[in-house]
């Protein structure tokens, strides 16, 4: 919010979910989806974003996990993450890595 972003957060995966599927489409611009979170874990929850049949389901998604080795970042990519953000992060590099996301996402820009 720092930055001018409008922030909304979700207590888990599940929540995550049902957050963006009563969404409008173009309503977020990225996600940043924690990786160990209760009920739904956040590579399932990334999973059941990219099923869903809206015209925004290829939102750019990052994973923010403290396991950051070789294949945690995979794990995260498999299940259609764009980025992984290793915890702590610095605030500079997570204002980075979304711009980069957004800016390659083939969303349409919001208006």
């Amino acid at each position: 919010e720092a930055q001018g972003m409008t922030v909304t957060c979700a207590e888990n995966g599940e929540e995550a979910c049902r957050i963006f599927a009563q969404s409008r489409p173009g309503d977020y611009d990225a996600i940043l989806m924690d990786i160990r979170m209760p009920v739904m874990n956040g590579r399932d929850a990334a999973r059941s974003i990219r099923k869903m049949e809206r015209p925004d389901a290829a939102i750019p998604i990052l994973a923010m996990s403290a396991d950051a080795f070789d294949d945690d970042i995979r794990e995260s990519r498999d299940a259609g993450m764009d980025g992984h953000i290793s915890k702590p992060f610095q605030p500079e590099k997570l204002y980075a890595a979304l711009a980069e996301c957004i800016q390659k996402s083939s969303l349409p820009p919001r208006q």
